[in-house]
């Protein structure tokens, strides 16, 4: 029987079924519901109980909207939303190191129940693998107001700090406090799995590693992991006053007042269906600005205590220390936006050069995207320049600040593409993670990779999660660190199958020289 002892009391897992030798453990709580009296607080511990608690399926997963392919889906009244999973070799040797997982989803959707995220494969390198659920969208995310409005006695009780006198009620950024929470959580109890607390490394994609680096620059997360994985992070930070005018909207919404008590009063459910009205709103309204393009209104906010600056503005103050980074991007991001339909469809020379204005992006940048993409329609010089934009070179950006400042920064570029039965299988967004977790045999991926793998595909997979378990356990993944800005083959890993490499193609298309000239304007969710 697979049973652990953690410090709130003993655990059930049970072996996985695709590797008899790896036994997970799933919706294991790391801290307590954060609803009734405890919402829109910082997380707490979780309740210990008696006896062995069975954890053999995964826990509820954050208020949300969405329904992703072979995941669960929130239903209302689902609370116990703040848990962990677990993969570790069943007759591991111990002190082996942790990755921690942190899944994307705008701040707004997905969960660690993914199937991309099922950790045996990267455990069956000698990892234990941890991934986990945190708060989202409002709930998360949301800036609530330091004015009560409120003159309902319930209403007001619960605006008062809780038993453990929380000094600071309702910050903001609670969805990267549930996830240091989770991290000291894997610090006082990993051991039990045979995980070593001096070896973690944590490891994101998109929101998910634009959050994992976040926690590199926040003081309060330090020395909880040694190293960070970031793959597609993404340029998308807020102030106070952007993140309140959020709140406003949401609020106005929902029908309720912009107020705590007014958004206290406010089920999940509202908030949840308050924020994709606010969403859909700037999707209709091309005079809207930024927003319209890719409606997202909730990421972290510089709120001056867990945050004071930009992940890239922070790292390249030095800010990230002696946090080792692997980063990677994708080399075609926003495609895979545009084919999901969460973006705005930029087909004439109008609408790009609208976009390039309300982004404050030069012409010669644009121009300069159409020279090195002859042949490409107006849509695709608007997804080249929005992958750029929002993901490609702010990740480049983040491993280059980290090294200029003195850190330890790894690069690479994901170009896995392929033309099969006519269609284009693009390196786009998300496209990259089924490879490097060893996940390709799920069918609910075959969508992002272009169906089913090939021998190629397997050989590939099999090197990235090489590069991640040789990451977490040395800080070597393989290749050479930056020492300055990239753009040398040498300080650059290019993730392709054996069949496509070869000269004549280049990963980032010729476009850094380009962005330096532009810069990167900082962008606000």
């Amino acid at each position: 029987m697979d049973v652990f002892t953690t410090k709130a009391g003993m655990v059930r897992g049970r072996r996985t079924a695709r590797d008899r030798s790896i036994v997970t453990v799933r919706g294991l709580p790391y801290a307590a519901p954060p609803f009734g009296a405890r919402r829109f607080r910082e997380p707490r511990p979780a309740e210990p109980w008696d006896g062995v608690r069975d954890c053999t399926a995964f826990g509820p997963i954050a208020p949300q909207s969405a329904e992703l392919p072979g995941a669960p889906v929130w239903s209302p009244g689902d609370e116990d939303i703040l848990t962990l999973n677990i993969w570790t070799p069943a007759d591991g040797p111990g002190d082996l190191p942790v990755l921690v997982w942190i899944h994307g989803g705008a701040y707004v959707f997905g969960s660690s129940a993914q199937p991309d995220f099922d950790g045996t494969a990267l455990a069956g390198r000698g990892l234990v693998v941890v991934t986990l659920n945190s708060r989202l969208g409002f709930e998360g995310f949301g800036h609530v107001p330091d004015t009560e409005g409120s003159t309902e006695p319930a209403l007001d009780a619960a605006l008062l700090p809780d038993a453990d006198g929380d000094a600071a009620p309702f910050p903001d950024n609670r969805g990267l406090l549930d996830q240091i929470a989770a991290l000291e959580w894997v610090r006082d109890n990993i051991s039990a799995f045979g995980g070593s607390p001096d070896r973690v490394t944590l490891a994101g994609q998109s929101s998910g590693a634009t959050s994992a680096a976040c926690l590199t620059v926040a003081d309060r997360a330090r020395g909880l992991f040694r190293r960070a994985v970031l793959h597609s992070a993404v340029n998308a930070f807020a102030t106070v006053e952007q993140a309140a005018r959020t709140t406003a909207e949401v609020a106005a919404a929902a029908g309720v007042p912009a107020t705590r008590a007014g958004l206290l009063a406010a089920p999940p459910e509202a908030l949840v269906a308050a924020g994709d009205q606010v969403c859909e709103r700037y999707a209709q309204d091309p005079g809207s600005g930024q927003r319209h393009y890719d409606p997202a209104i909730y990421g972290p906010v510089a709120d001056g205590v867990l945050l004071t600056a930009d992940p890239l503005e922070a790292l390249a103050a030095g800010a990230g220390g002696a946090v080792e980074l692997l980063v990677c991007h994708a080399t075609e991001e926003y495609w895979l936006l545009d084919a999901v339909g969460s973006s705005a469809k930029i087909t004439t020379e109008e609408q790009l050069a609208a976009f390039a204005a309300d982004f404050g992006l030069p012409a010669s940048l644009v121009e300069g995207h159409r020279e090195r993409l002859p042949d490409a329609s107006v849509p695709d010089v608007h997804l080249s320049l929005h992958s750029g934009l929002l993901f490609a070179e702010y990740s480049t950006r983040l491993a280059e600040a980290h090294a200029l400042a003195g850190g330890r920064a790894f690069l690479a570029r994901f170009d896995r593409r392929r033309d099969r039965a006519g269609h284009r299988v693009r390196a786009w967004h998300c496209a990259d993670i089924p490879f490097a977790f060893g996940n390709l045999h799920e069918e609910s991926v075959h969508f992002l990779v272009g169906g089913p793998p090939g021998p190629a595909d397997q050989e590939l997979s099999g090197r990235m999660t090489r590069a991640w378990a040789e990451f977490a356990a040395h800080g070597d993944p393989g290749w050479g660190p930056l020492d300055g800005p990239a753009g040398s083959a040498a300080t650059v890993r290019v993730w392709r199958t054996a069949d496509e490499d070869g000269p004549g193609r280049d990963a980032e298309g010729g476009f850094r020289d380009l962005w330096r000239t532009a810069g990167l304007p900082l962008l606000a969710p």
